[in-house]
């Protein structure tokens, strides 16, 4: 799979604008400026094919990154930002219930979590969802690299007691700065596109 030949096909808004494609799916969720689109732009040595935000709340659309024709990312709405309105908040959680729900070729969805703070209780229903429709979930522990060394062990284990991450999971450190979980996070997105749909 060559990660160069990635492309974003479209940021749709609603489920008739999703890509017609007969390729595998990964979604990522997580709480907004969780740093889902660092996470995306460090595993395909992109500076802005996702566009980060430091305004939380800013992706309102379910944006679909072709990569190689192999594999389909898919980065939903963050959920969770307080200053968003309630009406847009509804509408946010209706258009990522709905992808998650009725998706097809959804293969895996990854959750993203910031590895400097215990998970919230959307953290938990997402887990919990995950877990609900796949067996093993891909946890992603993003901004590893403001902690202290010793302080990653610490937060990585508050994170697998509050989420109750069991042996089919995978938790991932990662560091868009650094580097730390690239490779891992590829494996995982290599091991899905062999599979297919």
């Amino acid at each position: 799979m060559n990660l160069n030949n990635a492309a974003l096909v479209i940021s749709a808004v609603s489920d008739v604008q999703y890509p017609d494609t007969k390729m595998p799916e990964v979604a990522f969720v997580g709480r907004s400026n969780v740093g889902k689109s660092s996470f995306i732009n460090k595993i395909l040595n992109r500076k802005n094919l996702a566009h980060t935000s430091s305004k939380p709340g800013k992706t309102a659309t379910i944006n679909f990154y072709n990569i190689d024709n192999q594999l389909m990312l898919v980065d939903l709405p963050g959920y969770g930002y307080a200053a968003v309105s309630k009406a847009e908040k509804e509408k946010w959680a209706e258009m990522i219930d709905f992808y998650l729900y009725n998706r097809e070729h959804l293969s895996t969805i990854f959750i993203i979590v910031d590895a400097r703070h215990k998970p919230t209780a959307d953290d938990k229903l997402m887990y919990d969802f995950i877990k609900s429709r796949q067996e093993g979930c891909v946890i992603v522990a993003t901004k590893i690299d403001k902690l202290s060394k010793s302080e990653i062990n610490k937060n990585l284990c508050v994170i697998s007691d509050a989420l109750k991450i069991d042996d089919a999971d995978i938790l991932i450190p990662f560091s868009a700065e650094t580097g730390l979980g690239v490779d891992k996070a590829l494996e995982v997105l290599g091991s899905v596109a062999e599979k297919g749909i």
